[in-house]
């Protein structure tokens, strides 16, 4: 009970986040950690695009430097077949920084 309702903060706040980075591409109108699965859902209304576009993050882990957290993507799929191959080229084994309050939540 307690995960689930972690869960759903820590998605609203990193929809608000994502919006933030992307908003030149498009919005996020939904975003899902499954913390227990490590795992994210994230439909997306990108510019130029006539349907919404969905990324599962099937899987990533988190590493700590000292006090700084990062995230890694291990395994993802995606909805359209270009932006899955951008993905494994540039999202996939990149390790991202988080925000104090992501690495908290995840």
């Amino acid at each position: 009970m307690f995960t689930a309702a972690k869960d759903a903060l820590a998605s609203h706040a990193a929809r608000n986040y994502v919006n933030g980075l992307i908003k030149r591409y498009g919005e996020v109108s939904e975003l899902k950690i499954d913390s227990l699965k490590k795992s994210v859902e994230i439909v997306c209304v990108l510019t130029g695009e006539n349907q919404p576009v969905k990324v599962i993050i099937e899987n990533y882990r988190i590493d700590s430097e000292g006090t700084r957290r990062f995230v890694e993507v291990t395994a993802l799929t995606c909805s359209r077949p270009w932006l899955h191959n951008l993905l494994e080229d540039h999202a996939r084994g990149r390790r991202l920084e988080l925000p104090s309050w992501a690495a908290a939540a995840l």
